[in-house]
């Protein structure tokens, strides 16, 4: 089966930052949607959380994830669609880099939505997470906003692409 990847939309931040990223009144003519994020943010961390606002609301949201820094590895439960980036203590000018798959998400089922992480600090340590998200609505997604958990405001070249997907 092949698939046809088709840019709807890319969002940079500008100078001073930008405490979300937003993606509106998506078309439903695509089957499956991926977003790709390449940020860093304000935080005084080496990463840092961000997290899926869907339809502006961030309510029936659930995830189970997995982590590793360097060898040790953690996992557990939230109740947001999250991801990882990178935070301002990691190395300089380095971007985190962050995927969500959102599979059928103008039908009317709960979405399944999985996503990857990953993370640099001096070349001394790797963060990776693996994250299995779900939203437990039927709504049709028809905005997204990108958040960060902690508050942070995403930093300048931060960059978030927006595909939809057309299964044949």
């Amino acid at each position: 089966m092949a698939n046809t990847y088709t840019l709807i939309q890319s969002v940079t931040v500008g100078s001073g930052g930008s405490s979300s990223i937003v993606f509106s009144t998506l078309p439903n003519t695509y089957t499956d949607l991926v977003l790709k994020i390449s940020a860093r943010t304000n935080r005084s961390n080496v990463t840092d959380a961000i997290s899926l606002k869907l339809n502006n609301v961030t309510t029936n949201q659930s995830s189970l994830y997995m982590e590793s820094t360097g060898g040790v590895s953690n996992s557990g439960t939230l109740s947001t669609i999250r991801g990882q980036t990178c935070g301002n203590d990691s190395t300089s000018g380095t971007f985190g880099n962050c995927e969500f798959y959102i599979p059928n998400y103008a039908g009317s089922l709960s979405k399944s939505t999985p996503s990857l992480g990953v993370a640099e600090n001096r070349g001394a340590n790797a963060y990776m997470w693996l994250v299995s998200n779900l939203w437990n609505s039927t709504a049709a997604i028809t905005d997204i906003e990108i958040i960060n958990v902690n508050s942070a405001s995403f930093l300048q070249h931060s960059t978030a692409s927006l595909y939809g997907i057309t299964k044949s």
